[in-house]
């Protein structure tokens, strides 16, 4: 027996049941990146960062922001992004991944409770393994499903503090929370509402802020955005109250035993933020491509109904996910299948994803592939 038979024989199963992931490189024209606003690539980002480059600015931090990796670039970006958002504070991590990490393995207490969005992130959830606080999942977008478990604590003397965890438009069905309802319950309840905009940021809002901005400057609301989606970089941002700023510079491992950011992409994040919010063009024309995807794939996305970018093809079995995605990449689109666990059992699906790297008529020749790569399953 091979040591590296145990590996063998759950890739194996993950094989047999349509779920074993594989690397690829980018197959076509792009319809499954979180690139919404096509920046990635974008001449801006680049000559941004050759002027940095030449003028001096470090490609690398060095080390943690407490041990000599703390650079200007970190700061002003923070500044700018607290200004911005309309918060007291912000803090930048690597990763939205990391952030998230950060945040629910810090800030709620031992005796605290955390309710949850049962679609609530990956990077959440293995945040609040790492944390100390009770968990709880609230039905999806279920108002009264979270007041009750709320009501239901509390009267079995539940007194410690309440974290509701929600996204403000969720990844892999494009529908949005009702933040301000979930802001009148926190508000109500004296408790946290913990909102991760990481498909919003810069798609949605005045200047790109998101969805949450009409209700960010209340001292209960901690919002994450996300830099490597539609700000075109890489990175977290946690914007809240000072004091919980403080709080993760002295308590989040994930934030004290990290080597910094890069000060380049500190700089590069406040640049895309502050072009965002200069070029509302951008937002503009992604509005007309979603408008142009619900009336071309609206019928095939009957899920989606909130106007986002997001638009999810559900095919119930992974083996169908995968065929059709195999087609469509074919066929010059890189379209991917969305598998368990990532979506739940019963639920995979092609995740369409429309961004500024695509042009109107490259829509209109998606909706037709897909049109016929279903006839084609259906016939299969």
């Amino acid at each position: 027996m091979s040591r590296f038979d145990p590996f063998h024989q759950q890739l194996d199963a993950l094989d047999r049941a349509g779920r074993k992931r594989t690397l690829i490189t980018p197959p076509g024209k792009d319809f499954s990146s979180n690139d919404y606003l096509g920046l990635t690539h974008s001449a801006f980002l680049r000559d941004a960062a050759h002027a940095a480059l030449d003028n001096g600015i470090a490609h690398g931090s060095g080390g943690s922001r407490l041990l000599g990796g703390n650079h200007f670039e970190h700061e002003a970006l923070e500044a700018y992004a607290a200004a911005h958002y309309g918060t007291e504070a912000a803090l930048f991590f690597s990763t939205g991944y990391a952030a998230n990490l950060a945040l629910f393995s810090t800030l709620p207490q031992s005796s605290d409770l955390v309710l949850y969005d049962a679609l609530i992130h990956a990077s959440s959830h293995d945040g609040m393994k790492l944390g100390r606080a009770k968990t709880q999942s609230f039905r999806h977008n279920d108002l009264h499903d979270l007041t009750d478990q709320i009501v239901a604590y509390r009267q079995t003397s539940g007194a410690g503090t309440i974290w509701i965890a929600v996204e403000s438009l969720y990844s892999m069905d494009g529908d949005r929370a009702p933040l301000v309802e979930l802001a009148q319950i926190a508000g109500t309840h004296d408790a946290f509402l913990i909102i991760d905009e990481a498909h919003a940021v810069g798609v949605f809002g005045t200047g790109g802020v998101g969805l949450s901005g009409a209700i960010e400057n209340q001292d209960n609301i901690i919002v994450l955005r996300t830099c490597g989606k539609a700000l075109g970089v890489e990175g977290g941002l946690i914007t809240m109250p000072q004091v919980l700023h403080d709080f993760f510079i002295n308590r989040a491992r994930a934030f004290i035993f990290s080597t910094a950011p890069s000060p380049l992409t500190a700089h590069l994040v406040h640049k895309a933020i502050q072009y965002i919010d200069q070029n509302p063009s951008l937002q503009n024309q992604l509005q007309d491509h979603i408008r142009l995807g619900e009336k071309l794939l609206g019928h095939l996305c009957p899920a989606s109904r909130s106007g986002s970018q997001i638009f999810p093809v559900i095919l119930g079995k992974d083996e169908a996910a995968v065929r059709m995605a195999n087609l469509l990449q074919g066929a010059s689109f890189d379209v991917r299948a969305i598998r368990p666990p990532t979506v739940p059992a019963g639920t995979a699906r092609l995740r369409l994803s429309l961004t500024l790297n695509v042009l109107q008529e490259d829509i209109a020749s998606l909706a037709d592939a897909l049109t016929e790569a279903r006839k084609m399953e259906h016939v299969a």
